[in-house]
């Protein structure tokens, strides 16, 4: 992909404190990150990097990386409508069961409300998306077959089973 790396350690209150001060490290315009913990192959990254790039030149908000896989402690559910348009944000499944994937994308308009939201007491990177959707705004999804989220240490140890069995 060609495009330079940066890592910048932080210590943050929260996940949403976290994203707000990435944000506002890099360049202005459209961005996709991570929060670190994701698991994915590489031909997925690089699906859901192009389709990504494809939402949001594309006129979206914001884009969520979503996967039916939940094998996640505090799971974050997505209810979207039939173009894959965000809707709603729960604790419960609502129709096709879909989780975040802990990969975004976000428009130069989501970047603010992410600061906007961190300066309003959000608290967790859930409570800002669930935020972003309330406002109305235009959040896209992707969907890939599997995430593993890193929260416990059998998350790891079924992430290096699954990328072994994939031969990665």
């Amino acid at each position: 992909m060609g495009r330079p790396l940066r890592v910048e350690p932080c210590h943050t209150p929260t996940s949403a404190h976290t994203l707000a001060a990435g944000l506002a490290l890099v360049p202005p315009g459209p961005v996709f990150c991570s929060l670190v913990d994701t698991i994915m192959p590489p031909e997925s990254w690089r699906a859901v990097y192009a389709a990504t790039g494809t939402s949001l030149a594309g006129g979206v908000d914001a884009v969520l990386i979503v996967t039916p896989f939940v094998n996640d402690e505090s799971p974050l559910y997505v209810s979207r409508d039939a173009s894959g348009v965000v809707r709603g944000l729960g604790e419960v499944a609502t129709g096709p069961a879909v989780v975040t994937g802990g990969v975004y994308g976000f428009n130069p308009s989501a970047r603010l409300a992410a600061a906007e939201a961190v300066r309003d007491g959000v608290q967790r990177m859930r409570g800002f998306l669930q935020r972003l959707v309330a406002q109305g705004a235009r959040v896209a999804t992707v969907e890939v077959e599997k995430i593993i989220d890193l929260d416990r240490p059998s998350d790891l140890q079924e992430a290096n089973r699954w990328l072994s069995a994939a031969g990665l």
